[in-house]
């Protein structure tokens, strides 16, 4: 098993197809159907930012999942203090490799970044009736300190 850093749009927009169907399964009214050459497109056109990093899984010279991560800076304002974070975007395992310890190796891998930038912050969000994901981050020691509620009209 292996992790690098990739600039392959190509291999991370066909690895987002997984959580992307999920996501359009669980919540159609946000999501529209994957669409590879569209998701090809817009990974394509952050992929090399300096503040995006994308970490490829490779297992036996296979690509098997990634990350998307963001280095973000907050300004300090007149209400907040400046600070410096991780932000998870998305982690995706293809399906057939799930609960195998892949996912844990990419947080570790996140979390050596996170070190080496001098970042003590993680960040990330999920969909809250994601349980697997909710347990996942769980066991890597997240804890909730902000919550986005809405209502619809």
């Amino acid at each position: 098993m292996k992790i690098i850093q990739t600039t392959n749009a190509d291999i991370i927009a066909k690895l987002n197809r997984s959580v992307h169907d999920l996501h359009v399964q669980r919540y159609p009214q946000y999501f529209k159907e994957y669409a590879y050459e569209a998701v090809k497109a817009f990974f394509q056109s952050i992929i090399n930012k300096d503040n995006f990093i994308f970490l490829l899984l490779e297992d036996n010279e296979e690509a098997i999942g990634y990350a998307w991560i963001e280095i973000r800076k907050y300004q300090e304002t007149p209400f907040r203090k400046a600070y410096k974070s991780i932000y998870v975007h998305q982690i995706s395992i293809v399906e057939t490799e799930r609960k195998k310890g892949y996912g844990s190796k990419l947080m570790e891998e996140i979390y050596r970044i996170a070190s080496h930038h001098k970042i003590d912050l993680v960040e990330l969000d999920y969909w809250a009736e994601n349980e697997a994901a909710k347990d996942f981050y769980r066991k890597q020691g997240f804890s909730t300190y902000r919550e986005i509620v809405y209502k619809r009209l």
